[in-house]
């Protein structure tokens, strides 16, 4: 069995070791490097398909490393492995064409997954270009056929014209070549000169291998009918009438079998203006049948290729004009014969950037790249693009011909894979906030057990209880995530879910010295939410805000104060803090997806999230903040949500 060839790149002998040893019973041969330079060295020697690389080690990076394999090779696909808190170089990572990512610690299951998917691109990939290959070399070999065809057709069409052109060859038939036309031998037909009596004086070979050594003998004998009499043969008609002649006799050939032929005469004057000798020129006309039979059957063959192709294939000249498209092109694509291909696929006025047809014309190669073009309903479609030359008989590229392969649905799949991802950090950010929580709980059990209060054990369990089972649906939300999930909307009190989202934040505000300082009105009511998705949004908001206190140390006391009060038609929530404060540009960004203030720390999903939460309640969000002053949110939350709301997957 021919193993598979894997690059493994970490910094961590361990982790090489177990993976490598994993690797190796999925099939691979493992070539290992414990940083970006060693494994860049052996890549350049070994060129190995797929390269496994940590995201995060010293000197050159994983993502470093990246780009230099990508540089180089383009084809080689290549799976980061994350850490906790590498989701931005992640996505930045899929960015630059890495064909997935993994997170640590490496699950085997997950591994074959990310292992199967950059296999089944390789696979993809190869075929697509045997394909090309295999179609290019088709075309050339039926156009090659095709030109063969047509020249010998072009042979029948010509001879007349050739005839009219012979008439001052007279000279040329002299003692050096007796019995041969030499000038002749080329020609697919029987060609022979004849003097006034109908005697033949020259013959090419062909006419010699057909009809046997006939020169001196009457060439009007081997006619039949009235032809075959001498009175009314092709050369009799052209001695007396000083023209060519033009006609279809019956022939006898070798054991008198009688076939068909077309006769083309010609007069060959003499210095005098008399007609001295005749040319006479034979094709036969069950050979020009059959050739043209054979002629429409190979073009009707590859019309047929052609169509049928599993690929969008156009052929274009200099200009980027389209000569020909395939049946499969004119379905997606509309009527695209003589239009020009960037206004055909893409609606555009100016060639692509980089445009492959324009480089296979510059240099005869092959290109290739990837593009999103345009479908006639409007549809966007993401194609993968192979050129190949035409060439003509002397080797110069007359067209390019373009296939394209329609990817949109393996790119519809990363997009997917990348949603995954920002939805993980999304439950992550939600799970933390319960957690927080669930410490409260904890911290009350305890207490009641210090105090020996049956009452405050009931409510820290029920609490606890409770979280868990809030923890325990968001699990299966990351279990179930290829599925959309409605909002789960219930109506509950709006300062009971006010005070829940205050007690999972107080045991860390406490933790770090910081104020929480909760001010609910008692008027403020109910409204129908679900609790889970908008209290990990405010969990999020109000931990920020501890943080920011935390960060500023210009002042000896912070807090942050966290209102609920009622509206006529929903209910406003505040959140204000005394930290460290925004500029205009950061406020300006706040929301913003991968965007953070926490540097290497944050993920810069937790504010976007939030505001996506608001959003799928029809909610409203906004901020104010000045250096060293602080910030302030307000969110607004209906008291009843009149639209159906999904959380995509």
């Amino acid at each position: 069995m021919i193993r598979k060839k894997l690059l493994l790149v970490d910094d961590e002998p361990g982790i090489r070791k177990v993976v490598g040893i994993t690797l190796a019973d999925m099939g691979y041969e493992v070539l290992e490097a414990a940083g970006g330079d060693e494994a860049l060295a052996i890549f350049r020697r070994e060129k190995p398909p797929i390269v496994l690389t940590d995201i995060r080690m010293p000197g050159m990076d994983g993502l470093e490393l990246l780009k230099h394999i990508k540089a180089e090779c383009p084809d080689t696909e290549v799976i980061l492995v994350t850490g906790h808190g590498d989701l931005e170089m992640a996505v930045e990572g899929l960015k630059l064409e890495a064909c997935d990512f993994i997170s640590k610690p490496i699950n085997a299951e997950m591994l074959e997954i990310a292992l199967k998917r950059a296999t089944d691109k390789i696979i993809l990939r190869q075929r697509m270009q045997n394909y090309t290959e295999n179609l290019e070399f088709m075309v050339n070999e039926q156009t090659q056929h095709m030109v063969e065809l047509e020249r010998q057709c072009a042979a029948r069409e010509a001879v007349e014209g050739l005839t009219n052109a012979m008439g001052g060859l007279a000279g040329e038939v002299g003692a050096d070549s007796p019995g041969e036309f030499s000038m002749f031998n080329a020609l697919p037909c029987l060609v022979s000169i004849q003097d006034r009596d109908q005697r033949i004086l020259s013959v090419n070979q062909l006419y010699r291998k057909r009809l046997g050594d006939r020169v001196g003998q009457p060439g009007f004998a081997i006619y039949a009918g009235a032809a075959g009499e001498g009175l009314d043969s092709p050369v009799a008609r052209t001695l007396r009438t000083g023209q060519g002649q033009k006609s279809r006799e019956g022939l006898f050939g070798p054991g008198e079998s009688l076939s068909t032929v077309m006769v083309h005469t010609a007069p060959i004057h003499s210095v005098g203006g008399n007609v001295d000798l005749v040319l006479e020129i034979m094709v036969e006309a069950g050979e020009v049948q059959r050739l043209q039979d054979e002629l429409n059957t190979t073009r009707r063959r590859y019309q047929q290729l052609f169509d049928e192709a599993p690929c969008f294939i156009t052929v274009q000249d200099r200009n980027l004009r389209i000569q020909a498209a395939n049946s499969r092109f004119r379905q997606e694509f509309g009527p695209a014969t003589g239009g020009l291909c960037y206004q055909v696929y893409c609606k555009a006025e100016r060639p692509c950037f980089g445009c492959p047809i324009l480089k296979t014309f510059e240099d005869g190669r092959s290109h290739q790249c990837e593009l999103t073009v345009r479908a006639k309903n409007g549809d966007p479609v993401k194609v993968v693009i192979w050129t190949a030359a035409l060439r003509n008989a002397t080797g110069e590229i007359e067209g390019v011909m373009e296939m394209a392969t329609d990817i949109t649905e393996l790119s519809r799949m990363q997009e997917h894979l990348a949603s995954l991802g920002m939805l993980i950090a999304s439950l992550s950010h939600g799970i933390k906030g319960l957690l927080t929580a669930l410490d409260g709980g904890v911290y009350k059990v305890n207490a009641g057990f210090r105090k020996n209060d049956e009452g405050m054990i009931h409510a820290g369990w029920s609490k606890v209880t409770e979280l868990i089972g809030r923890i325990k649906g968001m699990v299966l939300d990351i279990l179930f995530y290829a599925k959309k999930r409605e909002l789960q909307l219930r109506e509950i009190s709006a300062a009971e879910l006010a005070e829940q989202v205050a007690d999972a934040v107080t045991p860390k505000a406490e933790h770090l010295g910081v104020g929480l300082v909760t001010e609910i009105a008692p008027d403020v009511g109910t409204f129908c939410v679900d609790s889970v998705v908008l209290s990990a949004a405010m969990v999020n908001i109000l931990e920020n805000a501890v943080d920011a206190c935390v960060e500023d140390k210009g002042k000896c006391a912070h807090k942050v104060i966290f209102r609920a009060r009622p509206d006529a038609s929903g209910v406003f929530f505040e959140i204000e803090d005394n930290g460290c404060g925004m500029k205009e540009d950061t406020l300006a960004r706040l929301f913003s997806v991968f965007f953070s203030t926490k540097g290497s720390r944050g993920t810069g999903l937790g504010l976007f999230i939030a505001k996506a939460a608001v959003d799928q309640h029809g909610g409203r969000i906004g901020a104010v903040s000045e250096p060293g002053h602080g910030s302030a949110f307000r969110i607004w939350i209906p008291r009843k949500n009149e639209t159906t709301v999904v959380v995509a997957s």
